[in-house]
């Protein structure tokens, strides 16, 4: 009896104080932070300065102090003092940007055997601190998953949930007022906004109207069965915030046709025809720099309209072999989800069924179409957000997000309009600017401590870190995120990823489970 009591009281101060968040992974959060020394990017597009000071209380930014020069010793009259209590990072030589929005992260899935703290490890060890969850297993799953990750207790980043639209409703919506009934309850639920995927365009037009009244962010993925009535451009003067992907975009740019030019054989149902003839759809659109392209692109910036791309979810349609053969499969990709992407008629983004050269080139010219207008959004002073899409088509949580970041670069951003992209952006389209997605005085301390320099190359962000010749011609590997700190809480990456590994590998034990190539 006095056991169970004492284990009564535990518990109640374990759940109440956040106390399971004590492993060797996480610390804090504590009244007084300081990280000495490290080269700031800010995340607001300015360059780097540095070395700084940055000092935080009760789990906000207070001060950024400026402390000396590069390759000069740091001036110590210039330092904050530690107070009693209070922790320090040395940050010497080390580069500490804004925690990471992730605009499309999936909490897992129950198709790809992934829960949410296998997910949610890998993004804190690539140093995203926020998601939003773009439709996942219901409202009630993720508000659930978001209330704990603000209480501290679970290790998680801040979570933003958009509820899949009718997602949980006991009849199909059919009417407007049951779709402005649906949104007011989806607020009442907690949700922080709407994830569409099409409706009949009176449908849409009521569910926006009424999300936008209550104050609610929406994303939309324009998917085929609905497009041909309602594309991008529909949804933006609806009230549409951001668009996910691309889907509804070259549907807007459409100049000689009203629809997708369709093989008089396609199936929707059939995910090869699906992939295989997305990868035609940007050829069918306005040409780059066209009069209709210039006035579908100035009236979604007009409207400040967020675009969140996703490439790297669609990388594997242009170059297979190099999604499925990534690094990080055998080490932190689990039984399950490597299960999930082999070919299949049924899993969703496993399209595999005879894909090709032809579907790879076709996609190769989709994406640089794709890029050019994306890039020239950005350029024009459209808002491009970071979001990864992860747990399909090989592009596993965490990496993804980091290699999302490559592609970007690749459409042709600058590396600090990446970092932006991926920070300050994504906190404008959700509207959490005032508290996160910059390092600046008065916000949260969210942040990303790396040792090598990002801006030089991206790879240093992966958990596998990049490969460097070292000065006594040795093969190492350098980087990987050393800190994640969420809210003032303070992450060891290192230690997350450790921890991800000891998941797959108990997991690949009790299947009696190794990775093989498809067919093998």
């Amino acid at each position: 009896m006095r056991s169970s009591f004492i284990l009564s009281i535990l518990f109640f101060f374990i759940t109440t104080l956040g106390i399971s968040q004590a492993t060797n992974s996480s610390e804090g959060p504590f009244s007084q932070l300081i990280i000495r020394g490290a080269t700031l990017i800010n995340g607001n597009g300015a360059p780097p300065l540095g070395p700084v000071d940055i000092t935080v209380e009760n789990n906000k930014i207070t001060a950024i102090n400026v402390v000396g020069y590069p390759g000069v010793s740091i001036q110590e009259n210039k330092r904050p003092k530690l107070k009693k209590g209070g922790k320090e990072i040395n940050a010497n030589g080390m580069f500490v940007l804004p925690g990471f929005i992730d605009m499309h992260g999936h909490i897992g899935g129950v198709s790809q055997g992934a829960d949410w703290d296998y997910v949610f490890k890998l993004w804190l060890a690539h140093g995203v601190t926020t998601v939003r969850e773009p439709s996942g297993r219901g409202v009630e799953y993720a508000v659930d998953l978001k209330k704990r990750s603000s209480k501290n207790e679970i290790i998680a980043p801040r979570i933003l949930a958009y509820t899949g639209f009718g997602q949980g409703s006991k009849k199909p919506i059919s009417t407007e007022e049951q779709a402005r009934e649906w949104v007011r309850e989806n607020a009442k639920n907690g949700a922080d906004g709407i994830k569409f995927f099409g409706a009949e365009p009176k449908i849409m037009s009521a569910a926006l109207n009424e999300n936008n009244k209550l104050g609610l962010r929406s994303a939309a993925h324009h998917a085929q069965l609905s497009v041909a009535r309602w594309n991008v451009l529909h949804s933006a003067r609806a009230g549409l915030t951001s668009m996910e992907h691309w889907y509804g975009l070259p549907e807007a740019l459409f100049e000689d046709r009203t629809v997708q030019d369709y093989p008089l054989d396609y199936n929707y149902q059939n995910e090869q025809h699906r992939f295989g003839e997305a990868g035609k759809l940007w050829k069918q659109a306005a040409e780059p720099y066209s009069d209709h392209w210039n006035a579908v692109m100035n009236e979604l910036i007009s409207l400040d309209f967020t675009m969140v791309p996703t490439f790297n979810i669609y990388e594997a349609s242009r170059d297979l072999h190099r999604a499925r053969r990534a690094e990080w499969h055998e080490d932190y990709t689990l039984p399950s989800l490597w299960r999930f992407y082999q070919p299949s008629k049924i899993s969703h983004g496993s399209y595999w069924h005879y894909w090709g050269t032809e579907e790879e080139v076709a996609w190769k010219e989709n994406f640089k179409l794709w890029m050019t207008f994306i890039n020239e959004y950005k350029n024009r002073g459209g808002r491009i957000a970071t979001g990864s899409d992860s747990g399909f088509i090989f592009q596993l949580y965490g990496f993804a997000y980091i290699r999302e970041m490559e592609l970007l670069r690749e459409a042709g951003f600058h590396p600090l309009e990446i970092i932006r992209s991926a920070t300050l952006n994504g906190a404008e389209a959700l509207g959490i600017s005032d508290e996160t997605g910059s390092i600046e005085i008065g916000k949260s301390a969210d942040f990303v401590i790396v040792e090598e320099n990002p801006l030089q190359n991206f790879k240093v962000l992966y958990g596998t870190g990049a490969i460097k010749l070292n000065e006594d011609n040795e093969v190492v590997r350098v980087g990987g995120v050393k800190y994640t700190i969420r809210e003032g809480l303070i992450y060891d990456a290192k230690q997350l990823l450790r921890e991800v590994k000891k998941m797959v590998d108990e997991a690949k034990i009790k299947e009696n489970f190794k990775i093989i190539q498809p067919g093998n």
